[in-house]
């Protein structure tokens, strides 16, 4: 191609320039190796591409992905020394996860890639000190020269973790030296389209699967919940799991059984004694739901009738129990949305259908209750009235970037209770127990603190120890205060309006009495405060 220097056109080779590139970075270090690097970015984001005719810019565009596609082998290297030696402790970090989706501020599918990533392209440190090959070779190897982008990486490394465990050395060797050969010609579909073939010829009759391969990748995963509030389940069962589920939900899930909409539908399971069948033929021929819609309802009737058996957890955690927080102006105007303890939105028209079957606990701010929060250093464990007061203000872990909801947390000291740390309300937080750990006196530990002015008051801050700057707090589970701090927060009237701004510690927290009906109780409550 033809580049022009001093208002001259000469012609240059790719061969040429790679030459006169390693030559004048050769003694490089790292750091300046990197700011080069910062200063070619630049220099590209302001060369003038409109000179380029169209080969030179097919040109440009397969050397600038080569380069991409190389820069995975530094970003592993880099992972793995972080890994190795631990460095993301300095930075007051649990693990090399911790920093690159929270320090990093990447998030944790970005965070999951990256460590995938050097899972197969990085050269770890084996427990005897010499450093051990990448775990896909040939792929490595590729991405080296260029030649196989990041997203081709991620597929190969996913056939290969479905490669049957009793598969031989030599055949696993094989078949991702086919992967990497492939990706070189193929994008990621195509590769895996490829890897679906080669499992197949890896094992075509399905006989070195065994119960270890299926173990190893049973799931049950709960998506988050979109702009509905409904949420996704992705699963992968085990052939004992499908053969349970498919007969609880062939009983469960039959025409006419545990319709919500029906109020004469018998509820439970269809081979339960006792059960008129004219009775389950008259809401059978009532019924007008789809077979994903009874097998919805089959699972929260399922959910329902285990949590009837089971009961209240008698100690204080409220990771059993349905707990609901809401604000009162939400409540008294029947919408917005409240939050459980397990970290769901749920709408508030929504309370009154929900605790029809559950006792719920429900915490409206509307002042403080009687029960006591302040045990200095009688107690160290947190009471239940503490449990729900910090629920009503935390919410869930405290720490910042982390999304573990309330039911998942622990009652965090502040100062810790080994150094004379107290029980009281006014000095505990809610830090899920990863983070919990984090809090320390030593480089790469945390501190923590009840923030007392400016406009966080009252919420916890967090920052790594021995490193100076402002306290920092988690927006995860306060977006409206994000609109509170905004320059223009003043018109923003919805977030306004359903802000909670700063509770008071404790709320009111109130329950149905157990002898009343659990459906009328929660009605009468919902009433009162609606009259109010």
């Amino acid at each position: 191609m033809k580049q022009e220097t001093s208002g001259q056109a000469r012609e240059v080779t790719g061969m040429d320039d790679a030459f006169d590139a390693l030559a004048l970075v050769a003694d490089l270090c790292p750091e300046q190796l990197l700011a080069v690097q910062d200063a070619a970015e630049k220099q590209l984001q302001e060369a003038a591409l409109a000179r380029q005719n169209e080969d030179g810019l097919l040109d440009l565009l397969e050397a600038r992905e080569r380069t991409l596609a190389a820069r995975q082998i530094f970003d592993a290297a880099l992972y793995v020394e972080l890994s190795d030696r631990g460095a993301y402790r300095k930075g007051g970090f649990v693990s090399p996860f911790a920093l690159y989706s929270g320090g990093l501020r990447l998030g944790e599918g970005e965070a999951h890639r990256r460590a995938r990533l050097a899972t197969a392209l990085g050269r770890f440190t084996a427990m005897t000190g010499e450093r051990l090959e990448p775990s896909l070779t040939a792929t490595e190897a590729a991405v080296a020269d260029g030649e196989i982008g990041r997203e081709n990486v991620l597929v190969i490394a996913e056939v290969m973790e479905k490669v049957p465990a009793a598969a031989t050395t030599d055949d696993r060797t094989k078949a991702e030296a086919m992967l990497a050969e492939a990706a070189k010609t193929l994008g990621p579909n195509g590769v895996g389209v490829v890897g679906n073939r080669i499992l197949a010829w890896l094992d075509p009759d399905g006989e070195l699967s065994d119960d270890t391969d299926r173990r190893r990748q049973r799931s049950f995963s709960l998506q988050g919940q979109d702009r509905q509030l409904m949420s996704k389940i992705r699963a992968r069962l085990t052939p004992v799991a499908r053969a349970r589920l498919e007969v609880t939900l062939a009983q469960w899930a039959a025409p006419g059984m545990n319709n919500p909409d029906d109020p004469e539908s018998p509820r439970g399971a269809a081979d339960q004694p006792g059960l008129d069948p004219a009775v389950l033929a008259a809401a059978a021929e009532r019924d007008d739901r789809s077979l994903t819609q009874r097998q919805h309802d089959a699972l929260q009737a399922l959910m329902e009738w285990e949590r009837a058996q089971t009961g209240v957890a008698p100690n204080g955690s409220l990771s059993s129990e349905l707990v609901i927080t809401v604000a009162e102006t939400d409540l008294a105007r029947q919408a917005g949305v409240a939050l459980t303890a397990t970290g769901t939105r749920l709408p508030v028209g929504d309370l009154v259908q929900l605790a029809g079957s559950v006792v719920p606990w429900l915490e409206v701010f509307a002042g403080a209750g009687s029960q006591v929060l302040y045990f200095g250093r009688g107690r160290r464990l947190a009471s239940r009235a503490q449990r729900l007061a910090l629920f009503g203000r935390d919410r869930g872990c405290t720490t910042v970037g982390c999304s573990v909801p309330f039911a998942r947390t622990q009652a965090h000291h502040m100062p810790d209770w080994t150094d004379g740390g107290r029980t009281d309300i006014d000095h505990l937080g809610a830090a899920c127990g990863k983070h919990n750990r984090w809090n320390g006196k030593k480089p790469g530990q945390w501190e923590s603190t009840v923030l007392t002015d400016g406009p966080d008051a009252g919420r916890i801050g967090w920052r790594p120890v021995g490193r100076p700057g402002p306290w920092l707090v988690n927006p995860f589970f306060h977006p409206e205060k994000l609109a509170d701090h905004h320059p223009m927060a003043g018109l923003n009237t919805r977030m306004a309006e359903v802000s909670d701004t700063d509770p008071p510690i404790p709320p009111a927290v109130v329950r149905p009495h157990p002898d009343e009906s659990h459906r009328s109780g929660v009605e009468r409550l919902l009433e009162q405060y609606l009259a109010a």
